[in-house]
């Protein structure tokens, strides 16, 4: 059981990030599978006790880094955007397609098990980011337009989240920008109940 420490206490921010640098430095090295808790105590040169302080296992360590990994990706794309239109989709959807991207150098040894683990939290926020950009008073007019934007934000979000995953796992072939490029006329084509 973790105990709660206070997150802005400048040892609780070196601690943990010390524990996510040993585990990104293994996650170079090692499957998943094989990183231990002890692995990544001993590489951050802290004692098990220290890690279970910070984290309940493995996995929330794992989790904590994707999600700061994807969120400051999105974030540097989004900047400036203030509306839900065709130039933040594609900003988003380019996020989706750097984050594949550098989830497979961060884990160069098999990364496939790894998207999949948390490929569910990974689409609830991109669903969760278009959403912040739709007007509220819009999604509160009816409950058919609630129903329309929701169900058009999971299609933008698991098609986004697909197609940069088969893009990525392919090798990708052409860069981001060609391929986002030559399917945003498809995923435009999904958004279209979010932008009218």
């Amino acid at each position: 059981m973790t105990t709660k420490k206070n997150e802005a206490d400048p040892r609780v921010i070196r601690t943990r990030r010390l524990l996510q640098d040993a585990f990104a430095s293994l996650i170079q090295e090692k499957d998943f599978e094989s990183i231990t808790v002890k692995d990544i105590a001993e590489r951050a040169t802290v004692n098990r006790a220290t890690f279970y302080a910070h984290f309940i296992d493995k996995f929330e360590i794992l989790e904590a880094r994707l999600m700061e990994s994807f969120l400051t990706i999105i974030n540097r794309r989004i900047c400036g955007h203030e509306v839900l239109n065709e130039e933040t989709i594609q900003s988003i959807f380019l996020g989706v397609c750097d984050f594949h991207k550098d989830l497979s150098a961060m884990c160069k040894r098999r990364n496939a098990s790894l998207g999949a683990v948390f490929e569910t939290q990974i689409k609830e926020k991109i669903q969760t980011i278009l959403l912040s950009f739709i007007d509220k008073d819009k999604m509160l007019s009816s409950s058919n337009a609630q129903f329309l934007i929701n169900t058009a934000s999971i299609m933008l979000s698991w098609g986004m989240y697909g197609l940069a995953y088969v893009w990525n796992k392919e090798g990708r072939q052409i860069s981001a920008e060609s391929f986002v490029k030559q399917s945003m006329p498809l995923v435009m084509n999904g958004a279209k109940a979010l932008l009218e």
